[in-house]
């Protein structure tokens, strides 16, 4: 689950504490941050990173760490160019609810890899994705194009 679930736990906290990465779809960790997979992606690859620290606003975190998430998004797409090929990337962080952020009170920035022609009826007309992996495929992927750029 990717929102604050019915515990009124946030996943962003309970997530990496798990130590888990494969269940809880985290494909990298770093010092004050980390990337996971979107339990509901808007594409394939679909990519959370957030801090560890339960911060609301990007006021909020230090510069260290912003410079951290930064640079896990840089490798990232580099992973997700690797392994899924992607013609562009959309980034961004909806902080608040009202701006549509689905955890408001953990910031985290979204990479969602694109494809041309990607937009399709089965979005516009029926609120439905598809998607042509499924997460586990996806994240083994994903985690292994990031230990090859490890190792260079």
């Amino acid at each position: 689950m990717n929102k604050v679930d019915s515990r009124n736990v946030c996943i962003l906290c309970e997530n990496p504490s798990l130590e888990n990465d494969r269940e809880t779809l985290i494909v990298k960790r770093e010092k004050s941050c980390f990337a996971m997979l979107n339990l509901y992606p808007y594409s394939t690859g679909h990519l959370m990173i957030a801090p560890y620290a339960h911060i609301s606003s990007i006021e909020d975190v230090d510069t260290s760490t912003l410079l951290e998430m930064m640079l896990l998004a840089k490798s990232c797409i580099g992973a997700l160019r690797e392994a899924f090929r992607p013609d562009g990337f959309n980034l961004g962080m909806n902080i608040e609810r009202v701006a549509g952020a689905g955890i408001a009170d953990h910031i985290h920035l979204h990479i969602v890899p694109r494809w041309a022609g990607d937009s399709n009826f089965m979005t516009v007309c029926a609120d439905t994705r598809v998607l042509p992996l499924d997460l586990d495929e996806v994240w083994q992927r994903l985690k292994d194009a990031l230990e090859r750029q490890d190792s260079d």
